[in-house]
């Protein structure tokens, strides 16, 4: 027993790293994970205190007990045993299948970095952005809704900004889980969207394993009271203007709910913008008839160095207005109840006039507007007096119009046109150049299902 044993340095050295493995598994991180979790816990509990509507447990249990509740689920299972038979693979393949779906689905919330670094980020880059207004905002309606309810924020989505508003601007009710489409699985992107509660999803799949497994983790989430977000659209608007909801995502909220006394109630958000950063992009898109967005990263990266290169130099100027409007809820069981025979499609239609009875009117859309009005130039002070006959037909609490000034809203909408070079001066007046023409179409389209004279297109 105590006889002396000569080993090799490199078989030495390996012994002591698989001891040190060994103990981190069965020891250390144990031991880690249950520190962080009793921290995640009681900030958590710190802030449920605070918010409107308080974190649920479904949103901060384990991912890899979320995982397995997922794929073990009875509709799954099914899902799985027909995905065998259907593509003629052993049932322990296809689970397999179903286990990397799920991985990929479900997501890995935590608070710390959603309220701590998310919120924060979120509001430093909103205002740097541009300057946030909230229009229309329900507050009644909203404190009124059933605090048991499954509240889900139904929104047009116009922007990749969307997502960053409209985080920040809820922070005071509750955390947000979102469905992302697999343009953000790109490393570490996606894993600070998975910390946010964002879980991703296959817009294109025909697989009918899959689609089983993300309407049951929707469904779960529904059932459990999570706060979520959704664009019923499915993308971003081509033409600026609202587009026929994708039913996907909705039909399993609908659907999917096991937990009937539990209502599901719809909150339309409408967003809007002076500027809109992929806007150049989406007409584009739009005109080439393909949904494609042939974005270079090397674009991207020039357009930050030049702002960041303006802020340096102190002539940075803010892009306009933001604006975020909430409008009154829908209830799943009040709709249902009556319209007895009524389709997820009408229900989706539906909260699609919702949303765009709430598109705030901001500068730069109502001077578009009457700019794509006219066939020719406008003189200034004529276009002011369009713009105030155009406002006329809106609701005044989805106006934007800064310092309540009418020549001043229209000073501001000119000012960030100009200076893209989108507009031209003549003898006559102010026209759009030619070659812009369909770029102001894009935001005369934003606010031209609430105003009475249509654009040209």
């Amino acid at each position: 027993m105590t006889a002396t044993v000569e080993l090799p340095i490199w078989l030495f050295v390996l012994i002591l790293l698989f001891a040190a493995v060994t103990f981190a598994s069965h020891f250390l991180f144990p031991s880690v994970r249950w520190f962080f979790r009793r921290r995640m816990e009681r900030v958590v509990s710190r802030l449920n205190e605070r918010l409107e509507r308080p974190i649920e447990p479904f949103k901060i249990a384990r991912r890899y007990d979320m995982i397995q509740r997922l794929i073990y689920d009875p509709e799954v299972s099914r899902a799985v045993a027909d995905h065998a038979r259907d593509e003629g693979v052993p049932e322990n393949v296809a689970f397999q299948l179903a286990q990397r779906y799920a991985r990929e689905i479900v997501p890995g919330f935590s608070a710390s970095i959603y309220f701590g670094i998310a919120i924060r980020a979120a509001r430093w880059l909103s205002q740097s952005l541009y300057r946030v207004r909230i229009g229309n905002f329900d507050e009644v309606s909203l404190r009124n809704v059933d605090k048991n309810a499954t509240i889900v924020f139904v929104m047009n989505h116009r922007s990749n900004m969307d997502y960053v508003l409209v985080t920040w601007l809820s922070a005071e009710r509750s955390a947000l889980s979102y469905a992302v489409g697999e343009w953000a699985r790109a490393w570490p992107l996606s894993r600070m969207i998975r910390a946010m509660g964002g879980y991703f999803i296959r817009r294109k799949s025909r697989n009918d394993l899959y689609r089983t497994v993300l309407a049951r983790y929707v469904g779960m989430a529904t059932d459990a009271g999570v706060t979520q977000a959704m664009f019923p659209e499915g993308g971003l608007s081509l033409d600026g203007g609202l587009t026929p909801p994708k039913l996907g995502l909705l039909k399993y909220i609908v659907d999917g709910r096991t937990d009937f006394a539990r209502d599901v109630v719809f909150v339309p958000v409408a967003l809007n913008y002076d500027r809109v950063f992929e806007d150049q992009v989406l007409v584009a898109a739009k005109q080439s008839g393909k949904r494609r967005f042939p974005a270079r990263i090397s674009v991207v990266a020039g357009f930050i160095v030049k702002q960041f290169w303006l802020w340096i130099t102190r002539r940075y100027h803010r892009h306009g207005y933001a604006a975020v409007s909430f409008g009154a809820p829908v209830s799943l069981n009040t709709f249902q109840a009556e319209h007895t025979n009524a389709s997820v499609k009408e229900l989706g239609r539906l909260l699609m006039r919702r949303i765009g009875q709430e598109v705030p009117v901001l500068p730069v859309p109502a001077v578009a507007h009457v700019l794509m009005t006219h066939d020719g130039p406008i003189p200034q002070e004529q276009l002011t007096q369009a713009v105030q006959t155009l406002l006329q037909g809106v609701p005044e609490a989805h106006v934007h119009m800064p310092r309540e000034d009418a020549d001043y809203m229209v000073e501001v909408g000119l000012r960030n046109l100009r200076k893209r070079g989108i507009l031209q001066e003549t003898s006559s007046g102010i026209a759009i150049s030619e070659e812009y023409r369909a770029l102001v179409s894009y935001y005369a389209r934003s606010i031209a299902h609430l105003v009475q004279v249509p654009a040209h297109a």
